[in-house]
């Protein structure tokens, strides 16, 4: 054996163990590296089978639909993408587009690459928009018209930012810090009415996500 092929077993086993000892603790995980770099078919494999049968996750779509392609005429890395990440099963609960800033609403842009999508995946499906354009109600109808929710985020760049909206059936929260987004943590405060949002009652929404990204120096998990 090579000292490269040890030293790939060695950081499988590492990833692995560190999946592991997290499903300890929480029962979800947002999958981000899927954002910036594929993986094989077989490492959604590994990941599944190395967590709990309750333990839930959601996944990145990657960076070049949203920056190279902007959404269009993508079906190749969309088809490429969900080739592997299906492979986490019954244990793949949610799909996450994150648009970046400069990414203005086009109805036909948006309906065209939601139809794509939607014929590939019936799964559920959040979006996380950061231009002002998207937080319209015409973008809320056509999220709902095909059962997208819209992840509500902190910091938010306009009002309706802060919360979830499109379709209610799934409420995604993603928190990245405060005030300096990835580094802060939050305060008892702001922790406080994050968990009555997520314990608030409801006949519509059926599961709540929260996922804290502000990563930096560790914040993430001892908020959650």
């Amino acid at each position: 054996m090579t000292c490269a092929a040890k030293g790939r077993r060695r950081e499988r086993a590492q990833a692995r163990s560190q999946l592991e000892r997290y499903a300890n603790l929480f029962d979800t995980v947002e999958i981000n590296s899927s954002f910036y770099r594929p993986h094989r078919p077989a490492t959604y494999v590994r990941w599944a089978q190395s967590v709990p049968d309750d333990f839930r996750f959601s996944a990145k779509l990657p960076r070049t639909i949203r920056h190279r392609y902007r959404l269009r005429e993508c079906a190749v890395e969309l088809d490429a993408f969900l080739a592997g990440v299906t492979e986490l099963g019954g244990k793949l609960s949610v799909l996450l587009l994150q648009l970046p800033p400069t990414l203005a609403f086009d109805a036909m842009m948006a309906e065209r690459f939601f139809t794509g999508l939607r014929e590939r995946h019936a799964g559920a499906v959040a979006c996380e928009p950061r231009h002002a354009s998207w937080f319209a109600p015409e973008v809320e109808r056509l999220l709902r018209a095909f059962s997208i929710a819209r992840a509500g985020a902190d910091p938010a760049r306009v009002l309706r930012a802060a919360v979830p909206g499109g379709n209610h059936r799934i409420e995604y929260l993603r928190l990245h810090g405060s005030p300096r987004m990835y580094y802060d943590a939050y305060d008892d405060d702001a922790l406080r009415r994050v968990a009555r949002r997520l314990w608030c009652s409801t006949t519509v929404t059926s599961e709540r996500w929260c996922v804290f990204d502000n990563t930096a120096r560790g914040a993430a998990q001892v908020d959650a």
